[in-house]
């Protein structure tokens, strides 16, 4: 008996022993060395081309990019499950979409909707699969040849050959997906990205540190005369991800390096260097493909359009090369789209590109409408075309929008300071343009959101009423993307509306300086409902979160050393700085300093009239207010961080930056919110609205955006849209 179990245990041994390092080592025996290496993609010159079955034919890469977050969830959660993906896909397919790009393993539901969504599709939605490192990697000490960056890249990448194949295991931990993965999607992998945008110091702080090595000779790539060591870094690991399908799996495909205008390979003026710091350069012309490489390389570029302004620094004379017959030299975007693909002789594709229909806005395209935010759906739509349009007039052989699903866990840096950024799944933050570059839209509610601003009140009942000031009454309710006002009062259109908000205790006013209404209680912002153009909301100076964040770049002046009284009157607009403009940048440079410019800002405290109800045909999906048909209401709703919420989930408020010297949450409970006349007699009284938070539950429906349409009307119909730009 003891024999017996002796050799149970060590049968089991052997047998854990092996699955362990099959499937979640990856080691594995040749048992074919000869057999011939396929593949069913490759580059011809500067295009692509693949064989779906029936002989090659050339491919346009129309794709769009995926995240992997939902509502509620971090991207590294991975919360999507494969009912969510399979949707998805038919919805992007219908869009005309050929490709989806991802950019790092996914758990194993991902895998499984692909198979199962094409395994039977006579037109299969393609993938182009990501490799991703680590941030925290690229921001520290280590140079890419460190262990911690170089040796988990090339791991990954075998793994990622495994899991794309269906034949591997992941344990949770490791920063991307888990799971076991056992099916083989690797007939609709048309190609690897590897790497993500690099930091320019990571870049330079790698060449400087190891200039020695600068040459990769491998079998299937390698570098010319001309690389850097970064370069010859990524010959390695895309030599390694090529060497190890080919022995395993005896495939080819085709395999690019992420690369974006921050490491682009051109060498610019001295203003541009000193402007934007350009410091760095990655060119995979210095990577060359050998002939055991059948598939080929293309180059990756992430590259919007209103980011960077290298080009706009620049004479116009010298970039009359670039600009062909009928062109305008103001559209940089499409020159320097066309500098790039000329510069390579491999296909290029814009593996992201596309601008947010976000409210807030964190930088303004200089010489067209296709800004970083303060966009419309529709406007988002014809940017994208425009975009489109451009990317094929320069030669490029493709490229994917940014994004198909919004992501409400993104930051900005011009609001990242103002919110929780623990919290930042569990609300959606219209301030932050970085969660707003979707197709696909995340509205609160499980069907409907609880109010729109849309002329219509039939929504509103007695039980959202939490005050009367004589004729007027006001009602309140709210949401994870929302706080909603209602106010109701004959011919309430026709004069201007005043709504002082109350919600921390620690500062406030009860009057405005320039307005003669008194408060019952201190207010910390004032909004003036007046006609369909002139109305916003306004805050107390001491409570300006521009002030106590970017007080020096925006007013010269540090903050904490002149501060306001916890009760002036002092009512100011609210602006959100913005990245500098064009005449900023000349001006900090000629003044050999960028200390002695101001930011430019915009008034994001300005409220834009139009109708909120995406069911509508006039819908305007950054609206603000909107009257009723009969002149005697308003509807108004405006997004949590206007009001200095850090994080609404938990009901937490901007706490007194001048006793934490910064930001700090808050806990509150009520807001106190009333509306008056400007004839108002009296104070005006202020009753509460209960606060209750929701924590990380939180409910949302899925919309597709009216820029999907506009997209699917250019990729299936050939329609690229209208070319009046003008705002809504």
């Amino acid at each position: 008996m003891k024999r017996f179990l002796t050799i149970c245990v060590v049968c089991a041994f052997l047998f854990a022993s092996i699955n362990f390092l099959l499937n979640y080592q990856g080691v594995y025996v040749d048992l074919d060395p000869y057999a011939p290496v396929t593949t069913f993609v490759e580059t011809r010159g500067k295009e692509i081309w693949l064989d779906r079955g029936e002989g090659y034919e050339l491919f346009e890469i129309r794709g769009v990019d995926m995240g992997a977050g939902i509502p509620g969830e971090y991207a590294t959660d991975f919360g999507i499950d494969k009912e969510t993906y399979l949707r998805w896909f038919e919805q992007i397919q219908a869009m005309g979409a050929n490709t989806v790009r991802v950019y790092t393993i996914h758990h194993e539901d991902f895998y499984e909707a692909v198979y199962e969504y094409n395994v039977n599709n006579p037109d299969p939605l393609y993938f182009i699969h990501g490799l991703w490192v680590d941030d925290y990697v690229q921001n520290s000490h280590r140079d890419a040849y460190d262990d911690e960056f170089l040796q988990r890249f090339l791991d990954d990448s075998r793994i990622l050959v495994d899991v794309i194949h269906g034949n591997r295991s992941i344990e949770a931990g490791r920063g991307y997906g888990s799971g076991t993965y056992q099916c083989d999607i690797s007939p609709w992998v048309i190609g690897y990205i590897l790497g993500v945008e690099w930091e320019d110091v990571t870049v330079v702080y790698t060449d400087n540190m190891k200039p020695q090595m600068n040459s990769y000779q491998g079998t299937y790539l390698q570098t010319t005369e001309e690389a850097s060591a970064f370069e010859a870094m990524l010959a390695r690991v895309g030599d390694n991800i090529i060497d190890y399908e080919s022995t395993r799996y005896k495939e080819q495909r085709l395999v690019a390096f992420s690369n974006w205008p921050t490491t682009d390979p051109f060498k610019y003026p001295e203003i541009v260097s000193k402007v934007f710091l350009k410091c760095a350069e990655v060119d995979v012309e210095h990577i060359i493909q050998t002939e055991e490489f059948q598939s080929g390389c293309f180059a990756s570029y992430h590259i919007y359009p209103y980011y960077p302004y290298y080009l706009g620094l620049l004479d116009p004379e010298d970039l009359m090369p670039w600009v062909k017959e009928g062109e305008s030299v103001e559209n940089t975007y499409r020159l320097y789209l066309r500098m790039i693909n000329e510069h390579h002789s491999i296909p290029v594709i814009i593996s992201e590109f596309g601008v947010p229909s976000s409210r807030g806005m964190a930088q303004m395209e200089e010489y067209s409408y296709r800004s970083q935010g303060r966009l419309s759906e529709q406007e988002q739509g014809q940017a994208i075309v425009d975009c489109w349009t451009d990317i094929k007039a320069a030669g490029c052989a493709g490229g994917a929008i940014f994004t198909w699903q919004d992501e409400w866990f993104k930051r900005t840096w011009n609001t990242m300071a103002n919110v929780d950024l623990t919290r930042t799944p569990y609300w959606s933050d219209y301030q932050t343009n970085e969660q707003y570059f979707g197709l696909l839209s995340f509205d609160p509610g499980e069907k409907e959101s609880v109010s729109y601003n849309d002329g219509s009140i039939s929504e509103w009942t007695a039980a959202d009423v939490i005050g009367q000031n004589g004729e007027l009454t006001i009602s309140m309710k709210y949401d994870e993307k929302y706080l909603y006002f209602m106010v109701q009062g004959e011919k309430l259109a026709e004069k201007a509306l005043y709504i002082p908000i109350d919600t921390t205790k620690k500062s406030g006013s009860q009057r405005a300086e320039g307005y003669p209404l008194r408060f019952e209680r201190g207010a910390d912002f004032l909004m003036i409902i007046d006609g369909t153009e002139h109305s916003r909301i306004l805050v107390q100076e001491r409570y300006e979160a521009l002030r106590a964040i970017f007080g020096r770049e925006v007013y010269g002046k540090n903050a904490y050393m002149y501060v306001p009284d916890k009760d002036t009157p002092v009512f100011k607009e609210i602006h959100l700085i913005l990245q500098m403009q064009m005449a900023d940048m000349m001006g900090a440079f000629e003044a050999e300093s960028a200390t002695l410019y101001q930011s430019d800002t915009f008034e994001t405290g300005k409220l834009l009239y139009g109708d909120g109800n995406p069911d509508h045909e006039a819908f305007n999906s950054i609206s603000d207010y909107c009257f009723s048909s009969d002149g005697n209401a308003v509807e108004i709703r405006l997004p949590w961080q206007l009001l200095n919420f850090y994080t609404p989930s938990e009901m937490l408020i901007h706490d007194d930056y001048y006793e934490n010297y910064g930001i700090e949450g808050m806990k509150i409970s009520e807001m106190y919110v009333g509306a008056a006349w400007e004839d108002q007699q009296g104070e005006v009284p202020m009753e509460p609205l209960k606060l209750k938070a929701w924590g990380r539950k939180v409910s949302y429906h899925e919309r597709l955006k009216r820029s999907y349409y506009i997209v699917q009307d250019m990729w299936t119909k050939g329609d690229e849209g209208e070319t009046d730009h003008s705002a809504n």
